[in-house]
């Protein structure tokens, strides 16, 4: 944390360098107006998170946060399908990695595209762990 950190005030964190920067900074500021959410965060080890531990929490969060959070999952699967989409129609074929496009999706379960779950979290905190090792 940093010093001199007022309360309400926002923290300027450098830019991860992944593809899904933004959905993952606005997943966790709308999991941060939760209360109870944010308390164990606060609380939570790197194992716990790790784990799915701290997904099952999702569950507790109030009705606004989780239908902020299927809108903001809703607007990421938009975003890749146009991502997609323009790349397929930029390599018309000339061997399209079909293997590397679905990658672009392991960051959350789109075979649920209309709400956000606990599975969603967890494969966001898995995707962003395995990026770290």
């Amino acid at each position: 944390k940093a010093e001199g950190h007022v309360e309400g005030e926002k923290v300027e964190n450098p830019d991860t360098g992944l593809y899904y920067d933004e959905y993952l900074r606005q997943v966790i500021d709308v999991l941060e107006t939760d209360k109870h959410f944010r308390e164990k965060l606060q609380t939570a080890d790197i194992e716990e998170i790790k784990s799915g531990k701290l997904s099952r929490e999702l569950d507790l969060v109030s009705h606004h946060v989780r239908t902020r959070l299927d809108e903001l999952k809703r607007q990421e699967l938009a975003r890749l399908r146009m991502l997609i989409k323009a790349k397929m129609d930029s390599v018309q074929d000339t061997g399209i990695d079909h293997q590397a496009l679905l990658k672009q999706f392991e960051h959350l379960n789109h075979q649920n595209p209309d709400t956000f779950e606990p599975k969603d979290l967890d494969m966001l905190i898995k995707a962003v762990s395995v990026r770290d090792k």
